[in-house]
């Protein structure tokens, strides 16, 4: 009798001991490439990952490319992960990896782009932030800083991106509408997300002599691209006004510097971890909304040290 309670003592202090780790589980996560903005969104998974006990992120990089992606997708299908988390190179081609991941019958998470549905299937969901509010609280900003009128040139982010198309769709809606019905869009170009392109966009821009009041750019890497060529051709004014999304750390650093006057704050950590929490809950049979939204906030130059901690 006394073995018997001391055996089942043992199995207790044994159940105890491996519990913590009872829910163990590997996410298969794809990055549409590495990015500074999407280094800091894996960065919030690997930091949430680390929080949680059992689990295990696989990460890996698409580079820009869909083919790549949709392997890197077949093969978490193929080695049976728990959940998958998506920031997809191309939002038109969702609906393919969508069926992938869901007829395999695992969980899938959408991060940061929006995926090209609408609708979705059970265990699919979206996290992000609301890209309606990202290119509205930046053109506002600069509609008040112009008196409501002004000529703008808008760089686009990867015309196959949601966010690019929704932001510049945000633009034009805040200045089809009073206050701002003064500003008007003299040219418009993508620049791919990339510092680079915009610089070279912004030098062809200048160098055609195009007058403009304002650059509103879909993200914070173009918007200092066209800061860096503003100041290289000495065009860079202390009252010139160029516009970004996201508020990365060398966003802020040019705004503490008095250059990038606009940007909004997306929060990378936010919806890398928001999209670890997803995949982790979906996976342990816990339903999660079909969108968990993480807000845009306006920076400033008035309230941006409130940022230079995050991000």
């Amino acid at each position: 009798m006394m073995a018997l309670h001391k055996t089942l003592i043992a199995a207790a202090l044994t159940t105890l001991l491996v519990s913590p780790f009872a829910h163990a589980e590997k996410i298969g996560v794809t990055m549409a490439d590495s990015n500074p903005w999407l280094t800091l969104v894996a960065n919030g998974m690997k930091a949430q990952a680390a929080k949680t006990k059992g689990v295990t992120l696989l990460v890996e990089d698409a580079q820009s490319d869909i083919g790549r992606q949709l392997s890197q997708i077949q093969n978490f299908t193929a080695q049976k992960v728990d959940a998958i988390i998506i920031v997809t190179v191309d939002s038109l081609a969702t609906q393919k990896m969508t069926k992938l991941v869901t007829e395999a019958g695992i969980p899938l998470v959408y991060v940061n782009h929006p995926p090209g549905e609408t609708k979705f299937p059970p265990k699919v969901t979206f996290v992000g932030s609301n890209e309606v509010d990202s290119g509205t609280l930046q053109t506002r900003e600069v509609c008040r800083l112009l008196g409501g009128k002004g000529k703008i040139l808008l760089i686009d982010g990867d015309l196959a991106n949601e966010s690019a198309l929704q932001r510049s769709i945000d633009v034009k809606d805040v200045i089809s509408k009073p206050p701002c019905t003064g500003m008007k869009i003299v040219d418009k170009r993508t620049a791919n997300w990339s510092r680079t392109e915009a610089a070279d966009l912004m030098k062809n821009w200048l160098s055609a002599g195009t007058q403009f009041d304002a650059v509103i750019s879909n993200n914070d890497e173009m918007a200092i691209g066209a800061i860096l060529a503003l100041k290289a051709s000495g065009h860079m004014k202390k009252d010139t006004i160029v516009a970004g999304v996201d508020a990365t750390r060398d966003a802020l650093a040019s705004m503490k510097a008095g250059e990038l006057k606009v940007t909004v704050f997306q929060d990378a950590y936010g919806q890398g971890g928001g999209g670890v929490d997803a995949a982790v809950k979906m996976a342990r049979g816990q339903k999660v909304p079909a969108a968990v939204w993480i807000p845009f906030e306006l920076v400033t130059p008035s309230n941006v040290d409130k940022y230079l901690s995050k991000n």
